[in-house]
């Protein structure tokens, strides 16, 4: 049991009642989700350093490396948060993975998208390819 869990709640609650961004609360809760998975959190909200794009988490697991795109939604009455990853933004994404890769090569790779509606969170692992075909 993670004895500062307590803590987390408080001061994400504290945050989250002062910024009322939807997109920010999703990442703090993937993040708090992955890491009780077990995964190493190595970067959040990482852009490359030339050109566009954001991946929102970047994490190992075991000795996989993990980018993570995060879609909340505030209700689960809308439609499916993780439809909005379309071609276009799997392009953003996989430059910037493979800019993440080229300054510090792993082996394997994927991209992983953890979707939130409401209270319900998904984690859809191996979602789509890491290098663009």
């Amino acid at each position: 049991m993670n004895l500062l869990a307590p803590l987390y709640r408080v001061t994400d609650a504290l945050r989250h009642r002062r910024l009322a961004d939807t997109g920010r609360r999703g990442e703090d809760i993937a993040h708090r989700y992955l890491r009780g998975k077990g995964y190493m959190v190595v970067a959040r909200n990482w852009r490359p350093p030339a050109g566009p794009g954001e991946i929102d988490i970047i994490a190992w697991d075991g000795p996989t490396l993990v980018f993570v795109e995060v879609k909340a939604r505030s209700s689960d009455e809308s439609n499916a948060p993780e439809r909005n990853v379309d071609p276009d933004k799997i392009r953003a994404l996989q430059r910037a993975a493979n800019s993440w890769l080229r300054q510090c090569p792993a082996e394997t790779a994927r991209f992983d998208v953890v979707a939130i509606a409401g209270k319900r969170v998904q984690h859809l692992a191996d979602a789509f390819a890491v290098r663009g075909s």
